[in-house]
């Protein structure tokens, strides 16, 4: 206890886990979110994860940070910590420069897809490949509702959801990927699914409108993936399903550039962590095994 109490008892720490509660930041993020020089963000840092206050997690040559609960009495004061912090005198400029960070990653993602829309398929296939699972993910789509798919790039699941649904929307942030799925939707003469230009933390849809959600292959490149399960959250009806596939943790640092990756993949406890702070009830996983060249996929349904 007095060990956590010496570590926030300073205005610097105070707003570092502040901001750190609302999300996982690297050194070099938080370095401009606080407009402090690397070697005093770090220092601060290391002070409070030795604390148990922060938690570190490292993806290839990246670390980020965050709030963690590795100390039971920070874990306890918690909720009172959160809503004190909204009084700090420099909380309104931080929460502007978290979502000048937020928007940077998002940007850095649209760019990206905008730019390799028609070679999309082809270089994810190649330069992270791995085990066969869409039709494992594609068989859990129940029948007869109104599915939507976030994240839907070029399309390459639309036709096959809109087999088994009434209804799909399918939703996406790149004009370029989206004129791709309307080009092979085209091809395969379906017209009846609607295209919509969005956000994945900022669905153009209403709430508990939707009864399955599809998220395949996307939330590795959210700029903050907690946040998009709590989006997914609201727009599912009571009742609803969310299939999420995704990578497994790997250590493919190559992938940041190649594909604009913003996380190596996921642990399945880190993903059962969102999924129950976003309000899902019940979570169940199953892991793809890789074979020698390729990347495992983790398997979600929740509820």
């Amino acid at each position: 206890m007095l060990e956590t109490i010496k570590a926030l008892c300073d205005p610097c720490r105070l707003r570092l886990t502040a901001v750190l509660l609302s999300g996982e930041f690297t050194v070099q993020e938080l370095t401009r979110i606080m407009d402090m020089g690397q070697s005093r963000v770090s220092r601060h840092l290391k002070i409070l994860t030795e604390a148990g206050v922060l938690t570190v997690k490292r993806q290839g040559t990246w670390s980020y940070f965050r709030a963690g609960e590795g100390r039971s009495f920070f874990a306890a004061i918690r909720p009172a910590f959160e809503r004190e912090m909204e009084a700090l005198p420099e909380r309104s400029q931080d929460l502007t420069a978290v979502a000048a960070v937020l928007e940077e990653r998002r940007r850095r993602s649209q760019e990206f897809f905008d730019q390799h829309a028609r070679q999309w398929d082809d270089l994810a296939r190649t330069l992270l490949p791995v085990p066969e699972y869409r039709q494992r993910l594609l068989d859990l789509v129940p029948e007869g509702l109104t599915v939507l798919e976030i994240g839907t790039g070029t399309g390459g699941l639309l036709t096959e959801l809109a087999s088994r649904a009434t209804k799909v929307i399918g939703v996406d942030h790149s004009p370029a990927m989206l004129e791709e799925a309307r080009r092979r939707l085209t091809d395969d003469g379906v017209t009846s699914i609607e295209l919509r230009l969005g956000e994945m933390s900022h669905l153009p849809i209403p709430n508990a409108s939707v009864e399955c959600v599809v998220a395949n292959m996307v939330l590795h490149h959210a700029a903050d993936p907690a946040a998009v399960l709590a989006e997914i959250r609201r727009v599912l009806a009571p009742g609803g399903l969310l299939l999420l596939a995704d990578l497994a943790r790997h250590e493919r640092e190559t992938a940041r550039e190649q594909l604009a990756d913003q996380w190596l993949g996921f642990e399945e406890e880190e993903l059962r962590a969102w999924l129950a702070t976003a309000g899902f009830a019940t979570v169940s996983s199953q892991r793809i095994e890789a074979a020698a060249g390729q990347e495992a996929v983790l398997l979600v349904t929740a509820g």
